[in-house]
C-alpha cells in the first residue's frame, strides 16, 4: 500500500475508541478493535500529519481536544443528546437505513432530521478540513456522512478525498423517493473517488448520478462533472483474518468449544446464529424454518441445539421493539413445543458476546445460518470462515448478502423463501463431511486473499493515484 506523503485523514461516525473506567474510577480511552483501525492504522502512523475524525459517543455537547492513542491521532466531533437523535436516530438510521436495505420497514421523512444531519456532516467536515495537511488524502466512512465529500470539497479543493459505503446502495427507483435526494447524491459526488461493496451499489449509484443530471457517464466505472473526474469501484471489504485464525487455534478457546457443546447436551450438530438484533438480518424467518423443520420431522430435538446470538441494537426505536417481541416469541414457542427440562432446542442470547466466547461459538458450530434479507457485505460470514481453520463447518449464506458475491461455496439461499431455507438447513445438516471440506476450504482461501488489509490497500492505492 503507497502510503500519503502529506497524511491520511480518516472521517467515520464514531472514532475507534472508547471510555472505559479503570480499578481507581478513572476515566480512559482504549482502542475498539475492529477490522478499519487494523486496516488503515498501518499507513497512518507511516504518514506524517495522519488523524482520525469522529464522534466519541459522548451526548453531552462537548468536544475533548485531539489527542494521541497507540500512535494513532484521534480528533473528536460533540454532539448533544438532541442532535444524536436528528442526526443518528433520525435521518440515519430512521430514514437512509430503511430506505437503503430495500424498505424491509418504512422510512421516515423528517424536516428536523434532514437539517440535523446537514448540521452535523458539516461538523465533521470542518473538523476533517482542520485537520488535514495541505494535499492531504481524506477518506470519509459510511451513510451517516454522505454529505461531507461534498462539503470538504467546497472547504478544501487541495484534498484528494474518497468515500466508502459499507451499507447497501439502492437502485434508483428507490432512492428517488428521498426528498433530498439531489442533494445527498451531490454530497457523495464531492469525492474523487466512491467505493461500494459490490458491483450492484457501484451500478446503482452510477445510473443515479447520470439520470438525476449530476454528472455524465464516461465509462463504466466513471463520471465527470464540468471536468472533473470521478470514479465509481468495487471494494469489498475483509477482515482481520489472523486475529480470528490464530485466536480460534488457542488451546483455551477449544476447551472452551468443548465445553459449550457439553452443556448443550452433546448434540450431533450445533446450529448457529450471530447477528445484531436487526430486522434486515432474517433471524425471525430462520427461525420459524427451524421450528418448521422440528415439526415435519425432519430435524430431532434431542439431535440438534440452535443457538442465536441477537446483539442488542437501537432498542429505542419501535421496529427493532417489535423485531425482538416477535423473535422471543418464536424462542418461546420452539422451546415449549420441542424442548425437554434443562435442555431447550433455541439458546436466545439477546446479549453482546465477548471476542473470545464469539471464538468459542463459531468453532462449536457445524452449520452458521447468515440470512439477511440485505446487506452490505456482513461480515460474520466471514468471521466464522476463518476460525474454521480445520476445514469443517457450513456456511448457509443469503443470496442478498454482500458476501455472496465472494463466498461462492457457501450454500446459497434466498431468504424470503422458507421452504428454501429449510431446505438449505437440511442440505448444512445432511451434507458429506468431504463436499463440507471442500466448500470450506475454497471459502478460506477467498477470505484470506480478500482480508481488511488488502481492501483498505485496495481502496487507497486507487484513491492517490
Amino acid at each position: 500500500m503507497a502510503s500519503p506523503q502529506t497524511g491520511l485523514v480518516i472521517v467515520a461516525n464514531r472514532l475507534p475508541v472508547r471510555r472505559v473506567e479503570n480499578d481507581d474510577g478513572e476515566t480512559t480511552w482504549v482502542t475498539s478493535p475492529g477490522g478499519l483501525v487494523s486496516a488503515v492504522a498501518p499507513t497512518m502512523e507511516a504518514s506524517p500529519g495522519s488523524a482520525w475524525v469522529g464522534w466519541a459517543g459522548d451526548t453531552d455537547g462537548t468536544t475533548d481536544p485531539p489527542f494521541e492513542l497507540d500512535g494513532l491521532r484521534l480528533v473528536p466531533v460533540g454532539l448533544t443528546e438532541a442532535e444524536k437523535g436528528r442526526h443518528y436516530d433520525g435521518m440515519s438510521n430512521g430514514t437512509l437505513w430503511p430506505l437503503y436495505h430495500d424498505k424491509i420497514a418504512p422510512s421516515e421523512y423528517h424536516r428536523s432530521w434532514w437539517d440535523g444531519y446537514k448540521l452535523i456532516n458539516q461538523r465533521f467536515a470542518e473538523a476533517a478540513a482542520a485537520e488535514s495537511p495541505e494535499g492531504a488524502t481524506v477518506w470519509v466512512h459510511d451513510y451517516q456522512l454522505q454529505l461531507v465529500p461534498g462539503m470538504l470539497r467546497e472547504l478544501r479543493p487541495d484534498l484528494r478525498i474518497g468515500y466508502f459505503l459499507h451499507i447497501p446502495f439502492p437502485p434508483p427507483e428507490l432512492f428517488y423517493q428521498l426528498p433530498w435526494r439531489e442533494e445527498i447524491t451531490k454530497g457523495i459526488l464531492g469525492a474523487d473517488l466512491i467505493g461500494f461493496q459490490t458491483p450492484d451499489g457501484a451500478g446503482n449509484f452510477h445510473r443515479l448520478a447520470v439520470s438525476l443530471g449530476l454528472a455524465s457517464r464516461d465509462g463504466r466505472s466513471m463520471l465527470d462533472i464540468d471536468g472533473r473526474k470521478i470514479r465509481v469501484r468495487t471494494y469489498p471489504i475483509g477482515i482481520d483474518v489472523d486475529r480470528y485464525d490464530s485466536g480460534s487455534r488457542r488451546p483455551e478457546i477449544t476447551e472452551a468449544a468443548r465445553d459449550l457443546r457439553a452443556r448443550l447436551g452433546q448434540p450431533h450438530r450445533v446450529i448457529l446464529g450471530v447477528d445484531r438484533l436487526d430486522y434486515t438480518k432474517g433471524i425471525d424467518v430462520r427461525l420459524r424454518a427451524f421450528g418448521e423443520l422440528l415439526a415435519d420431522g425432519h430435524v430431532h430435538p434431542a439431535q440438534v441445539a440452535y443457538v442465536q446470538v441477537a446483539e442488542p441494537s437501537r432498542d429505542q426505536v419501535g421496529a427493532y421493539q417489535d423485531l425482538r417481541s416477535r423473535v422471543e416469541r418464536l424462542v418461546g414457542e420452539i422451546n415449549g413445543d420441542f424442548g425437554r427440562v434443562g435442555f431447550p432446542v433455541v439458546h436466545y442470547l439477546h446479549q453482546t458476546r465477548g471476542f473470545d466466547e464469539l471464538l468459542a461459538l463459531y468453532r462449536v458450530a457445524d452449520l452458521m445460518l447468515v440470512t439477511p434479507f440485505r446487506d452490505g457485505m456482513n461480515l460474520v460470514a466471514k468471521e466464522y470462515v476463518a476460525s474454521r481453520y480445520d476445514d469443517s463447518g457450513v456456511l448457509v449464506l443469503s443470496e442478498f448478502a454482500g458476501a455472496a458475491h465472494q463466498l461462492r461455496e457457501a450454500i446459497r439461499v434466498n431468504p424470503y423463501d422458507i421452504a428454501g431455507v429449510k431446505a438449505a438447513i437440511r442440505h448444512g445438516l445432511e451434507i458429506s463431511p468431504e463436499e463440507a471440506r471442500v466448500r470450506m476450504k475454497a471459502l478460506r482461501r477467498i477470505v484470506k486473499r480478500s482480508d481488511a488489509t488488502s481492501w483498505a490497500s485496495g481502496f487507497l492505492d486507487d484513491l492517490t493515484v
